[in-house]
């Protein structure tokens, strides 16, 4: 992927520090992975655990240590992410005014350790988060690392998948789709294989895969593998790949954010069209 075609967005900032949790959005890779060796150290099912977590709703877990700043902006990595953030900028920048609206963009926000955001404090164990209250996508670049290690997901557009499918959470937030499933919640049609967590991330997987579309028409960035390797990361956070190598079974109705399936297929669903209203996971049949 040749990511240093694309235009660098002038929207990513360093944190100063802080102490963290969880936020809007889902809980992102690494939060899962630290909810599977938390049950596996504790003797409990992980799904409990995420379960518990994702009810608790603006529930507060403090790091230890001080707060630690992000690396140097003049890194490659921070350069990347540069440059990621700005095609889904001009991605969903053509999308929006072809709806004839103005897209807002978000900020991103790098840090390391730990992070102050309007949903809370949120630590690097969460993983990338978007926040709604602030609308900024926070992320920890020593989780690029944990994606190749925990998930053996490498790859440039693999990392691009993570921050497009965050910012496509901003793109629900923007829209209203974050506040009607927050009412859906409210009414009891949050957990669950159908149920509106689910259908929240899975949209937000569909609008990363639009966004993949939008910018290789734009760019024509994307080299052999790259596909592959963001399909490859979708598969390895699916719930039912988590819950079977965490408990060796799987509980559909506890699923959070997808099976390995549907996580895969929503953003093919995106890539292949690069149309919004290809995504609406919520008057699918098929999940």
């Amino acid at each position: 992927m040749d990511w240093r075609r694309s235009r660098q967005s002038s929207n990513v900032e360093r944190a100063a520090g802080g102490r963290v949790m969880r936020a809007g959005g889902g809980l992102g890779l690494g939060g899962i992975a630290l909810v599977v060796v938390m049950g596996l150290a504790l003797g409990k099912s992980p799904v409990e655990i995420l379960g518990f977590l994702l009810n608790a709703g603006g529930g507060e877990m403090t790091s230890s240590g001080p707060p630690q700043t992000a690396p140097p902006e003049q890194s490659e990595q921070v350069e990347f992410v540069r440059a990621i953030l700005g095609s889904t900028e001009d991605s969903w920048g053509e999308i929006f005014e072809e709806a004839g609206g103005q897209y807002p963009a978000p900020r991103l926000i790098l840090f390391q350790g730990g992070v102050q955001s309007a949903c809370g404090n949120a630590s690097s164990a969460v993983g990338p988060f978007y926040c709604p209250g602030d609308r900024q996508v926070y992320l920890d670049l020593g989780f690029f690392r944990e994606m190749e290690q925990r998930f053996n997901a490498a790859g440039d557009l693999a990392r691009a998948y993570v921050i497009a499918h965050e910012v496509g959470h901003h793109v629900q937030n923007v829209t209203g789709v974050m506040q009607k499933a927050d009412q859906a919640r409210a009414r009891g049609a949050g957990e669950g294989a159908e149920g509106v967590s689910v259908r929240v991330e899975l949209q937000a997987d569909c609008y990363a895969g639009v966004w993949a579309n939008r910018a290789e028409q734009r760019l024509k960035w994307l080299e052999p593998g790259d596909i592959e390797s963001a399909l490859g990361a979708a598969t390895a956070i699916g719930d039912d790949a988590l819950q079977r190598q965490a408990q060796g079974h799987v509980v559909p109705d506890s699923f959070t954010h997808g099976s390995s399936e549907q996580r895969a297929r929503w953003f093919k669903t995106g890539l292949a069209s690069g149309k919004v209203e290809d995504c609406d996971t919520f008057r699918a049949a098929r999940l």
